[in-house]
């Protein structure tokens, strides 16, 4: 079966931007389908690119005073029922182990769909004093969560993710904690991962399941739809008063604790493949990319193959401090196939070598971002130039895509404008009178959620009032709307 055929079989339901998410991530060599249906295996080099963005965001997370641990994959079907709001929302999503070591387990196993309950059990057997707090944890793991309709990257069946878990001893502490943990995710996506957000809030219908708030990230892929990339939330005292987390405060009272969660997960991953593409393949940003430079030999003669390799291998010397690089010396592929090997995959930076180049000590450099060659590089100084240009491609692929979601961000004033720009996609920022009706109202009708509540609106010029776009009341309140994944 060819990888298109694949697509169609495993997919067959497939919009445009979700067919073209699969078409990149089985090219690129990035996942592969499971015999087990909605789950994926991520290929080396998919592995590859969540192992650069795992260790760039767990530097981030100890740096900010976190320490990792691991909880157990297998949580008593009991401590999910603990949490009203939190078994209610996690149910339907929940696999469940009910035989095991040959007989019928005397209570029921879920798989971990999150890990908020056998952590606050821990929690509540580790915390006594206000001198045990904060504690700041973080876990790297696989979930499961029983999704009916999967996607590669961007909604599986089993998927890694890190999540954080924080125990404070007032809400002030917690909510800061919350809002700053967003922000290290803000920074991961543009910084990193070059795809630009918005922040904010989720509405009551959309926050995490027993949660008191909920704080997002929200992208916009090359197809007009929006992207949750993260999540944190302020989970105040639920959970604490499920579990029984309790600690003895300053003045020898016993309170309850104040506690948050936060997470990414290999949705990232999606995210990166949709915002960063062409009619090529992927572009991969430079800080996330798991090969930044590829070197290309190029030769016709027997004779000049030990001097362009020789030299290849020279400057990968050179560049193999500072850069993650490879040289392409394979013989059954001539240059041409190399070439769109590489552009499939993304690679940012391309090195062309000939008997001529070396000749001249000049290098070809084709940039992934643009497709520009630029030829007659010195070799001299080299490694600047290519440190220089691998910022350089890395600024470029975040301004393409902030200038992208700018393009497509819309005000509307009422129904009939959103029913008019929503087909098209993109970001329509517009007034809601807070009632959850008319959310439910858009969502019925046109299959749109309001995205968050914006930190800051993204828009110039918005005015402090205006009217709901369904009921036509007054209202302050601004919200960004999209359809999502």
């Amino acid at each position: 079966m060819t990888k298109t055929e694949n697509i169609e079989a495993q997919e067959k339901d497939l919009d445009h931007g979700e067919s073209l998410l699969a078409k990149l991530a089985l090219e690129a060599e990035l996942a592969d389908y499971s015999p087990v249906k909605g789950c994926m295996v991520i290929r080396p080099y998919g592995y590859a690119i969540w192992e650069q963005i795992q260790s760039s965001l767990d530097k981030m997370i100890k740096e900010t005073g976190h320490e990792n641990a691991y909880f157990p994959l297998l949580i008593p079907e009991s401590f999910l029922k603990k949490e009203a709001e939190h078994v209610e929302g996690f149910a339907p999503e929940c696999a469940v182990v009910t035989y095991g070591g040959g007989k019928e387990l005397e209570e029921k196993l879920v798989i971990r769909p999150t890990s908020e309950t056998i952590i606050n059990h821990m929690f509540s057997k580790w915390i006594h004093s206000y001198r045990d707090l904060p504690l700041l944890l973080n876990q790297w793991a696989n979930i499961v969560r029983w999704e009916m309709k999967t996607r590669l990257f961007l909604r599986t069946t089993e998927f890694l993710w890190q999540e954080g878990h924080t125990a404070h001893a007032t809400f002030e502490e917690a909510n800061e904690e919350t809002i700053k943990m967003l922000g290290v995710y803000k920074t991961l996506s543009e910084e990193y991962l070059a795809v630009p957000v918005i922040d904010g809030i989720k509405t009551e219908s959309q926050r995490f399941a027993g949660a008191v708030t909920t704080y997002c990230i929200e992208g916009l892929m090359k197809d007009g739809k929006a992207l949750q990339m993260g999540t944190s939330h302020y989970l105040g005292q639920n959970f604490a008063k499920a579990f029984d987390t309790k600690f003895q405060d300053q003045n020898s009272q016993l309170q309850y604790v104040h506690q948050t969660s936060w997470g990414v997960s290999t949705r990232l991953i999606g995210a990166v493949i949709m915002t960063h593409n062409d009619e090529k393949g992927l572009k991969l940003p430079p800080k996330i990319a798991p090969i930044q430079i590829v070197i290309v030999p190029i030769y016709k003669e027997a004779h000049e193959k030990d001097l362009v390799l020789n030299k290849c291998k020279e400057i990968l010397r050179n560049l193999k401090s500072d850069f993650r690089v490879k040289i392409d010396d394979r013989e059954q592929y001539t240059p041409g196939w190399k070439f769109n090997h590489w552009e499939v995959k993304g690679v940012p930076i391309r090195l062309n070598l000939g008997p001529k180049d070396i000749a001249n000590n000049v290098v070809e450099v084709v940039r992934r971002d643009t497709n520009q060659k630029i030829k007659s590089v010195p070799q001299d100084g080299l490694k600047q130039y290519l440190m220089n240009l691998s910022t350089e491609i890395q600024e470029t692929l975040f301004t393409q895509a902030k200038e992208f979601l700018n393009r497509n961000t819309f005000t509307v004033i009422n129904e009939n404008e959103f029913s008019t720009k929503i087909p098209s996609g993109g970001f329509l920022v517009g007034f809601w009178c807070e009632n959850s009706v008319c959310e439910e109202i858009l969502k019925q009708k046109y299959k749109a959620t309001i995205r968050c509540i914006p930190f800051k609106v993204p828009v110039d010029q918005m005015k402090e009032e205006g009217y709901c776009i369904v009921c036509n009341k007054t209202s302050k309140q601004n919200v960004v709307f999209a359809k999502a994944y």
